[in-house]
This record gives structure tokens, sequence and C-alpha cells, in this order.
């Protein structure tokens, strides 16, 4: 008889959290399966089910590293790397201040590990510098939301709700590739007709929307908020709107309608290039799929594409309005979501990450605030920095004159993944301390002078907060490297080392249980769960409904955990000083790249079904690396033609910020003005190179998905550069 053992547990990917089983063979290897899960419904993509491959990564780091005077980076004992680096971080303190000290974070670090990297830097470190990749993700949807409704999650409903939808309408976001599982909501609102989709390329998910599915949208790119004010001007222009909703739960419709008015239909189609009798045949079908109008619901969602932009947070706020004019928000089967990405995305922003804000999602300047949590952490209040500066800030100060002079990186990429990527390696480099805590040689690591080797997915316990503000279980199936540690321990005794205050478990459940109670009363109150809680819910069967255990979940005025938590939001009112929801008008400013004589063609970023963020997992796993291929840019034939290059040619894509390398692939589904790459590659087919660190004011998002370029033939030689760059 074979001895195995399963565990349940989640995909260690995206912000859909898939349902995993995990089973260990008496050989070690892993089998994974799909399991019963309301927003997975069993599946998995491709990635989910190579996981595994992860974890025998012929690379993986099983010690730690650190870079010698000969500038080799050389394996040393986890005593001798902990003392070096709690040693350094006292030096450079006393030289520059707590502030010379900075710490960056990842949206996929559970729930734990968001919240102690967090108190580490306020606490042990004493320093404002820290904020984590999560500012390229979801921030600008957070400032529209937060400003707009009151609160941020990403899905204030749970996914399953868009099964019974009449029409929904999607921007920015390419589900079928990015979370494929999710599609399956989509078959009743593409049976209906009522999928709307707007992306300048005709990706899978727009190609849902064909054969009478729905509609696609192909916008000039950087023109989704025009798209938008459309759509609302035909709304009120045709008294489409749910005039008594809009009456009781909101605000601000005279000064929206001034900001409309200019965007009648053909006027919008001039600048985003949508027909006029298109905007008007969506508005139409969003308006009769709305409550009010007798429909079954209608949603709006929002994903990267128009968030990662100069006006995201603007482009974010038309969309609000929209669903707000619409009647949408706070009514079961309708509202407005935004699609987060990495897994945990939601979760990660809400504990402590984030340069502004505390546990519970609480505002780092709010005097109760940091009274509460200062009291949880055992230490005075005062003591508490203030904020720090967002991400792009951040990274351009390190090693300047009053910059921070060491960073410790924990679940980023930033040397692929951060816009002007090789300005940021630059950055890097002018670091007097540079401490990376991975599981693979990343590039970023490979960059370190210590590298401290950490557990993955299924080597550790935690939680995880869904898309849907859903709290998950991560659990252990296997036992790590023998020389690989914890996040959580490796903190733990720096912050003993460093001489901190306060209790640093590394437990994950006690962890979460002081989380929890940093987080009562908050925004995002997670006072009414513990692991104890979660592991019952899921083993009764509770929560595989969708129903139980999202936030905000608080503990019961007698301190039990009976709360239900809160799968729906904003159903009886918003979180705001007046229970109403901001109408916000905005306007249209367009991408900060022009087109012109030496780029006169846009490039849009993405993802493919493969790969994953920067890829440095993902291009670890040989099965995602045969499907994705090497870097390549997506060319319309007419420009293909234009520039004179064909299917598989080398070309370069020359912009305001450098040059990055790939193969063409030649595609009808883009705009003939338009270029797409993903983002997953790093070396001469890293597109980072060449995007746009210019940042939206209000969420300090970079324009990471439009720039301009142009785009060449490149002359083919013998031993050409590796386009993937050295990791794949």
């Amino acid at each position: 008889m074979t001895d195995t053992r399963a565990t349940d547990t989640h995909c260690p990917y995206c912000a859909l959290q898939c349902a995993q089983r995990l089973t260990v063979g008496a050989d070690g290897a892993v089998e994974p399966a799909g399991r019963p899960f309301p927003t997975s419904k069993g599946g998995m993509c491709h990635k989910g089910w190579t996981s595994p491959a992860l974890l025998r990564a012929p690379d993986r780091l099983v010690e730690p590293l650190v870079r010698g005077a000969d500038g080799v980076l050389a394996p040393a004992s986890w005593d001798d790397a902990l003392d070096l680096v709690a040693d350094r971080l006292a030096a450079l303190r006393r030289e520059h201040g707590a502030d010379g000290v900075a710490v960056f974070g990842g949206g996929g670090l559970t729930n734990e590990k968001a919240y102690v990297l967090g108190k580490l830097a306020r606490v042990a470190l004493g320093t404002a510098m820290v904020d984590y990749n999560g500012r390229f993700c979801m921030s600008s949807a957070a400032a529209a939301t937060n400003r707009s409704l009151g609160l941020d999650r990403g899905l204030p409903f749970p996914l399953a709700d868009l099964a019974g939808a009449d029409a929904i309408l999607l921007l920015g976001s390419n589900l079928a590739e990015t979370s494929p599982p999710a599609v399956a909501h989509l078959t009743g609102v593409r049976r209906r007709g009522g999928l709307v989709v707007a992306d300048p390329r005709h990706s899978a998910t727009a190609a849902l929307a064909d054969d009478g599915a729905g509609i696609h949208l192909q916008p000039l790119p950087g023109t989704d908020l025009v798209v938008l004010l459309a759509l609302a001007h035909v709304v009120l222009a045709d008294r489409l709107l749910d005039e008594r909703y809009v009456t009781e739960r909101t605000s601000g419709l005279d000064a929206l309608r001034s900001a409309v008015a200019p965007w009648w239909p053909e006027r919008a189609e001039q600048v985003c290039g949508v027909p006029a009798r298109t905007l008007r045949r969506t508005a139409h079908l969003l308006a009769a799929a709305s409550p009010h109008r007798g429909g079954a619901g209608a949603y709006v969602l929002t994903g990267r594409g128009v968030e990662q932009s100069r006006q995201g947070t603007d482009t974010v706020s038309a969309a609000i309005a929209l669903s707000l004019l619409l009647g949408l928000v706070g009514r079961v089967g309708s509202g407005y979501g935004a699609i987060t990405g990495q897994g945990n995305g939601q979760g990660g922003r809400e504990h402590g990450q984030k340069c502004d804000q505390l546990p519970g999602y609480r505002s780092i300047t709010d005097p109760a605030a940091r009274a509460h949590v200062a009291q949880v952490w055992g230490v005075d209040p005062d003591e508490l920095p203030g904020p720090g500066i967002p991400a792009v800030a951040l990274l351009d100060a390190l090693g300047r004159p009053g910059g921070p002079r060491a960073l410790l990186v924990h679940g980023s990429n930033p040397a692929v993944s951060v816009p002007g990527s090789s300005g940021v390696r630059e950055r890097l480099a002018a670091l007097d301390l540079l401490v990376v805590c991975d599981l693979v040689p990343s590039e970023t690591a490979l960059l370190a002078d210590v590298v401290l080797p950490v557990t993955q997915w299924a080597e550790e316990e935690g939680t995880m907060t869904s898309l849907e503000g859903r709290v998950l279980r991560r659990r252990a199936a296997v036992r790590p490297p023998a020389g690989v540690r914890s996040e959580l321990w490796v903190w733990a005794e720096l912050a003993r080392r460093l001489g901190a205050p306060g209790t640093w478990s590394s437990d994950p459940a006690e962890v979460f249980d002081e989380l929890a109670r940093a987080s009562a009363g908050g925004v995002a109150d997670y006072s009414g769960l513990s692991h104890a809680r979660l592991d019952a819910a899921e083993a009764s069967g509770a929560d595989d409904g969708g129903t139980a255990l999202h936030w905000p979940c608080p503990a019961t005025p007698d301190g039990t955990p009976d709360h239900p938590g809160t799968p729906r939001l904003f159903l009886d009112r918003f979180p705001t000083p007046d229970g109403r929801a901001r109408l916000v008008p905005v306007r249209h400013r367009g991408p900060s790249d022009d087109l012109g004589p030496t780029t006169p063609v846009y490039l849009v970023t993405g993802r493919v079904l493969a790969h994953y963020q920067s890829g440095a997992q993902t291009r670890r796993v040989p099965e995602l690396v045969e499907a994705a291929g090497d870097p390549f840019v997506e060319v319309h034939p007419l420009l293909a033609e234009r520039t004179g290059v064909a299917d598989g040619d080398l070309v370069h894509l020359d912009g305001l910020r450098g040059r990055v390398t790939a193969r063409v692939r030649v595609d009808a589904g883009t705009r003939p003005d338009t270029v797409f790459m993903a983002f997953h590659w790093a070396g001469p087919g890293g597109v980072n190179e060449i995007t746009s660190p210019v940042v939206d004011p209000v969420s300090s998002m970079p324009e990471l998905k439009v720039c301009t370029v142009s785009l060449t033939p490149a002359a083919e030689a013998p031993g050409t550069a590796d386009l993937a760059g050295a990791v794949r």
C-alpha cells in the first residue's frame, strides 16, 4: 500500500486563490488536485497544476549567502548572516537616522508576514520608509474606492454573484489569461449577450464577447476614461439613471453632470476611437440589465489595464460613478469591483505594508489608530514613525543624499517589475546594504549583499485574503529544505538582535491572533477570526457556499468570535460620514507619453497565461517556459507591413527611456497603432526597461500600461543574447 498524505491549501499565485489538495507520496513527490471552492469551482489554471515544480526548483536557495570582499555571494551560517545584517543596520541607523533603512514588501506575503513586516519596519527599525509592490497593483482602485465608497475591498461581493448578471462591463482585465477559472462565472452573462470587454487588443477575454455574447470595445490606449465619461453622459442624457437611488444614496450629482456633459458619444469617438453608436448601445445594455429597469443585475469591473495609469484613480472613480448612476453598488446581484492581481494583494495592503497605513487598514496619521496599534505592540504611540513615501519615490531615493542607505526586500523582484528597471538596478547598486529574502535567486536577489532563503507556500502555515475579501488558510504540506527558515523566524531573530520592544512570535497562529487584536475596530477588522475558526469553518463545510468569513469579521461584544463575516458590503449604507457614496467628477488627460516622429506607436503591457508577475517563479517551471516561449511583441499585420517586419523577426522597441528586443508575433487582434508585450521577462526582453515611471498624483501608481515606442528590425547575428535573460 502506498503511504500518502493529503493537505488542503490554496494555489501560490493570483488572488483567485484556487483551492488545492496536495498529496505527498512515499517518495516525496507532490501531486496537486483541484477541490471544491466557490471562486474556482474545483479548477485551476496551468500555473496551479504545475505549482509543485516550485518545490523542486534546481536553483532553490537552501542556505544564507553573503557577498564577500571579492564580490561573490558565498554560503554563510544563519547566525553569521543575521549578525552581519543586524550590525550593519544598527550602524547605518546611527549614522543616517532611522529613515536610513528602508523596507520593501510584496502582495504575495501571507497576512501574518505582511503584518509583521510593517511592525518590523516601524518598531524594530523605527523607519517610515516602507512600501510594497502592491503599489503597482491595487493602489489606484484602493484610492478611488476609498474616496467614493469609503472602503476598499477589491470585490465587495462574492465572485459567484457574477453568474446571475444580465450585463458585465470589464475594463482593463484579461481574466481568461490572468485568472482562467474565473471565466466560469461569466457563462451566464455571455449566454445572455451581456459581456462587454474594453481592451485595445482582441485578447482571450475580449474574444469571449464574440458571436453574440457581448461587445468588444477597442479604445485607443490610455482613453478608457473617455469611454466611461461617454457612457455616463448617455446614462444622464437619456435618463437611464436610477433616480431614487442616486437621490437617496449618493452625493455630487450636479458636479458629475458638469464633468460628463462635454463627452457626448460623437466627441468621445474622436478621442477614444470607439464608435458613438457602440457607446450608446453599451450604455443602454448596462441600463437594461440594472435592477431599477427590471434587469437581473449588472456589474462594472476594473483591472490593471486601466488602473496602471497616471489617471488610474480618476478612471476607477468614473467606473464607480457609472455604477452609482445605475444604482448597482450595494445591491445583491449588482455592483462595482476591482479584480485584485497578486495572491494576497488584498490582505497585503490591509495590515501595514503601505507607507501610510497601520493594521486593520488604519491611517498612520490618525492619533486613535496609532494609540490602538501601539498598545497592541507594547510601545509608546509617539515612538511610531509617520507616513513614508510610496514605492516609485522610495526606490528612486535609494542611495541618494538623504535617502535610505539600506533596503530589506521581501516577496518582490523590483529589479524586473518596476518601470525604468535599469534605473532601479542602479539605485540598488548604490546602497550600502541590500538584503533579500527569497526562495530562488531572483534578479534582485543576485544583486544583494545578503540573501536569506525562506519558505514558500506549501511549506508554511498562514492566511491569505482573496480578491473578494475571503480570509483563507494556507497550510504546510511538506517540510522546507533543512537550511530554509520562515520570514517570521527571520524577523523575530532580527528584532531580538536589534533590541526591539514587544513580542516577536514566529508561530503563524500566534501572529494572526496579534494581527486580529491590532485590526479590531479598524476598517479591515479581523478580530473575530483565528486559525482555529477558519479551520473549523472549512471542516464543517460552512464556507463552501461563498457566504462565510469575509472581512470585516469583528469579535462580538462578549469577545466570542460569532460574527458571520461580511460577504457583501454597502447593502444598507456606505462607510462615509453621511452614509452616502460620492459621485466624483474627473477629467481626461491621457497618457504621459505622446506619439511623435521618433515614437509613433503605442506599447501596452500585460500578462500571458503561462507566467506570473516578474516570472521569477514561473520561469523556473519547464512546462510553463515551453508554453510561453521567449519574449514577444504582438504586432498588427498592417503595422508589420509598414515597418518591414514579419512573424518571427527580431525587432527593437525604442522608447523614451531605452530599448528592448523581442520576436514579432503578427496578430490582427491588436490595434494597428498599438503593440503589446508581456512583462514577465528580464534581460533584453524585459519590457519594464522602457515603461513609464510617471505616477498617478493620488495613488502614486506608475503608468506601467501605456508608453510610446518605435519599431525597427534588429540585425540577427550568431550568439544573439537570450531575450529572456539569464534566469528563465
